[in-house]
């Protein structure tokens, strides 16, 4: 981090973004109201409530093409375990731990127990509880398969604002967590570690959440701690071929079609001095609005950025390096190139204070591509060269996962690799 923001409004934008540069049916109805001696239409009964219990007994699907918590709708808690494999565990005992996990999720996720579960009753509401299994370099060295690793799957190449932490980052495996209710989370969370007790241990646990289930409308774009919206420029469903889920023809092995890549990046945020800037040096630091998360040349969220427009000040209005210029894939950054789009599922987290007295508060940022050296790594060069953000932001935490693909009835997690 460089560089402390002066006190609230007392630079100009063009100061600011330069000091910040150097540092990094109703007709019908209307004529029946008229209409002399008709008989009033009878007016239907509302609809009934939700059941109280509605978010408990959310289920999401288990078996398909795609692993569950990718492509799912928002979840308001996420919790990512990395694990390291036990001495001695091989390909064998990697199959048995899939089966095991497999087992547990086919349960849980359906609001069933697993079948040594210890506290059944908390098995009963799964609030839309996903579990999701990832794979680390050291899943293929143990298990004899260093030729069906893909070619991206390593630590990421090391960013000039990194301050990365060994306690945040690495792991053989992944189980990420997600659902409606902290305790369907925690009680899933316990059993697939009881589960994995024999074949590896815990190496990191980070947890996160958003905005409460009901809370929002269903489809709003998440908050962070900063108070920005964060997932705008997501790739819609129908891209996700190609874009998150690896297909044929893209020299990613094999056994990885139908599943993705995953960067989980731990961002600490200096809320303590990004709250000394005044509330436009924050929209022009992100280059979108605040309260409707427009870009600053839009009036709606979704209004694609014009990143060419020049307010009356001879300024682009989207300054030179804000963080959606240099985020987006088809910005005019230098060598920005296209087709490096990405799937952000972000989750903010709040541990406390640091030793300092200062906030341990920030993000916890998941994406997925199905190439994440030729879609993830370009953005975050990026970012990590110009963005004006990372004056207000630390890295902390780094680790990159293979995501298998989703099985169906019958099979289980990472059979076209392990079987």
């Amino acid at each position: 981090m460089t560089g402390t923001p002066a006190e609230p409004g007392s630079l100009s934008r063009r100061r600011f973004l330069t000091g910040g540069a150097a540092a990094v049916g109703g007709v019908a109805a209307a004529g029946a109201g008229f209409a002399v001696g008709r008989a009033s239409a009878p007016v239907p009964p509302p609809p009934p409530p939700p059941p109280a219990d509605a978010v408990g007994r959310a289920v999401e699907p288990f078996h398909g093409p795609h692993q569950a918590g990718v492509a799912t709708g928002v979840q308001a808690v996420g919790v990512f375990v990395a694990l390291d494999l036990a001495p001695g565990t091989d390909r064998d005992a990697l199959v048995r731990l899939m089966r095991l996990w497999t087992t547990d999720a086919e349960r849980l996720t359906q609001g069933r127990p697993t079948l040594a579960d210890t506290q059944p009753e908390l098995a009963t509401a799964p609030a839309r509880l996903t579990m999701t299994v990832g794979y680390g370099p050291g899943v293929f060295d143990a298990a004899g398969l260093a030729d069906q690793r893909p070619a991206w799957l390593a630590p990421l190449p090391p960013f000039g604002i990194d301050r990365l932490e060994d306690r945040w980052s690495g792991g053989d495996l992944l189980l990420h967590l997600a659902g409606d209710d902290p305790m369907a989370v925690a009680h899933a969370q316990r059993m697939a570690l009881r589960s994995a007790a024999a074949f590896a241990g815990v190496r990191w646990v980070q947890s996160g959440f958003v905005r409460g289930a009901g809370v929002a409308a269903s489809g709003t774009t998440p908050r962070n701690l900063m108070g920005q919206v964060d997932g705008t420029a997501n790739p819609p469903p129908e891209d996700f071929d190609g874009v998150v889920w690896v297909g044929p023809g893209t020299g990613a092995p094999a056994w990885l079609q139908g599943g993705t890549g995953m960067v989980l990046r731990r961002i600490r945020m200096l809320l303590d001095t990004w709250d000394a800037l005044d509330r436009g040096q924050r929209e022009q630091v992100i280059g979108r609005r605040l309260d409707t998360g427009a870009p600053l040349t839009g009036t709606a969220e979704r209004d694609p950025p014009d990143f060419e427009a020049v307010g009356p000040d001879g300024l682009l209005v989207i300054p030179e390096f804000a963080h959606i210029r240099l985020a987006n894939a088809t910005s005019s950054a230098p060598d920005a190139p296209t087709g490096t789009r990405i799937l952000r599922r972000p989750f903010s987290y709040d541990d406390g204070v640091l030793p300092d007295g200062s906030p341990d508060v920030g993000l916890l940022f998941a994406a997925y591509a199905a190439d994440i050296g030729a879609q993830f790594v370009p953005i975050q060069q990026r970012l990590a060269e110009q963005d004006l953000l990372n004056t207000w932001t630390t890295p902390v935490g780094s680790a990159v996962f293979a995501l298998p693909p989703g099985t169906e009835p019958g099979g289980w997690i990472g059979e076209p690799l392990l079987g």
